[in-house]
């Protein structure tokens, strides 16, 4: 197998000076993941230094390291290893003759960027490459970009901010040919004047966009125009996707069966009927997406629409679990890594469709939504009621305000933890239940998907 990097491609990537003839397979800057043979970087942060673990990861196998201290191992000698992160990202960019995706949004980007890496990857096995996890911010793109094979056909790069210029830098690391937008929505709206600032903010990714690139612009969404306006300088094309007429890549007719969601779509060079294994309108979306992203680069549609079929939800985003109750089971619903008012709606929405005996849900707070986190919470109210919820467990105080609005109108329980809200659902799960569980991630709402799928009991922390 050839390696991912040798000592001296990384010496030349970085500026820096090799010391030890050595190849890794892997990258990371987190000594606990690093596996045999992986180049582990020594970042510093304000309140770590990685260099107190480099004797760590070399004991968990690294092969070798990037560092600016002295170093009793294998390793490359740079100035700041933070700039040789950014340095070998851009490395590995360079030197993959593979078609780039960069992927942004408020919501359902990870997931469109699984979706579109599957449809790729089915296309081209073992020659498509993407960012993993959320690694979607400064350190996680160029780690991301540095871990892609130099024989990629295709690279998938995630990428989120929650400031103004973020994006900004971090397009200009992955240079797509293809950037897209999920959708806007009033996520990290704490640290924006307007929802206008967010889509502005996530309008920067068009920036990096290599010459003649395509643009794919949300088609339903009220920010559409503006988003074009920050796309019209830097793309060679813009395609909208959507339900609504006028759309380029447009969903003509959906239709949901038991075995998920059929989709007829018209597209700038064809027509496409394919079906998505995801419940949701949002997956409507974001398949629309997908499907102009492969279009774009004159890939395999109807392989894409097969991928799509095959599609399964992702821990934390979707992912679907039976667990046991006293005579049988019930749907557990994963939606735990992460909310904001649209993806809660979303969310509702789809469960509102499930067809089960008892709709049950465990909400958690959100998080960074400024002066409004009042409002945007106690709208939750209608949705919940429209999804025909039974029973609500409301997690964390901002969830109070939810709680006063819902009134005595449904079973409520409003506790302060996740360890609480297990809690309050003992004895309460039936047989044919479905169990929706979704808030921010610093709630912790994981830990008790954990403990309902394991069967184990939750203890705070």
């Amino acid at each position: 197998m050839t390696a991912l990097w040798t000592a001296d491609a990384i010496a030349q990537a970085v500026g820096g000076e090799a010391h030890g003839d050595f190849a890794v397979n892997g990258v990371a800057f987190d000594s606990r993941e690093v596996g045999s043979g992986d180049l582990f970087i020594a970042l510093k942060g304000e309140e770590t230094n990685g260099h107190r673990f480099v004797d760590g990861a070399f004991a968990n196998g690294a092969g070798g390291a990037i560092v600016s201290e002295d170093c009793a191992h294998p390793h490359v000698r740079v100035v700041d290893t933070t700039a040789a992160l950014d340095d070998l990202g851009m490395g590995g960019r360079a030197r993959a003759d593979a078609k780039i995706f960069g992927v942004t949004g408020s919501v359902g980007k990870t997931g469109t960027k699984e979706a579109l890496f599957a449809a790729l990857e089915r296309a081209a096995p073992g020659q498509a490459h993407r960012s993993v996890k959320s690694y979607n911010n400064h350190t996680g793109v160029p780690l991301s970009l540095a871990r892609m094979p130099a024989n990629s056909r295709y690279g998938v790069f995630e990428m989120g901010m929650n400031h103004a210029g973020e994006l900004a830098a971090l397009t200009k690391l992955v240079r797509p040919h293809v950037a897209l937008i999920t959708a806007i929505a009033p996520a990290h709206i704490e640290f924006f004047d307007s929802i206008e600032g967010i889509a502005d903010a996530k309008g920067e990714i068009f920036q990096g966009l290599e010459p003649g690139g395509t643009a794919l612009i949300p088609f339903d969404s009220p920010h559409r125009d503006r988003l074009i306006s920050w796309a019209e300088p830097h793309a060679g094309t813009i395609w909208t996707f959507g339900r609504g007429e006028g759309a380029d890549i447009r969903a003509v007719e959906v239709s949901r069966e038991i075995t998920g969601t059929i989709i007829s779509a018209v597209l700038p060079n064809g027509e496409l009927t394919y079906t998505i294994g995801l419940p949701g309108d949002h997956w409507v979306s974001n398949s629309l997406a997908v499907i102009g992203a492969v279009e774009a680069v004159g890939g395999d549609l109807a392989v894409a629409g097969l991928a799509l079929a095959e599609l399964a939800g992702l821990p934390g985003r979707g992912a679907r679990t039976a667990i046991s109750t006293e005579d049988g089971e019930a749907l557990l619903i994963d939606e735990s890594y992460n909310a904001n008012p649209v993806s809660m709606k979303a969310a509702l929405k789809t469960l509102a469709e499930e067809p089960v005996d008892r709709r049950i849900v465990v909400l958690g707070a959100m998080g960074e939504l400024g002066d409004d986190t009042d409002s945007y919470h106690a709208g939750l109210a209608d949705p919940i009621l429209d999804a025909g919820i039974e029973m609500a467990v409301l997690v964390g105080e901002p969830m109070k305000v939810l709680a006063t609005a819902l009134g005595n109108k449904i079973d409520i329980v409003h506790v302060p933890d996740a360890a609480t809200a297990l809690e309050s659902l003992e004895g309460k799960i039936r047989t044919g239940d479905a169990l929706l569980i979704k808030g921010s991630n610093y709630i912790g709402l994981a830990r008790l998907v954990e403990a309902l799928a394991s069967g184990k009991t939750l203890c705070s922390t």
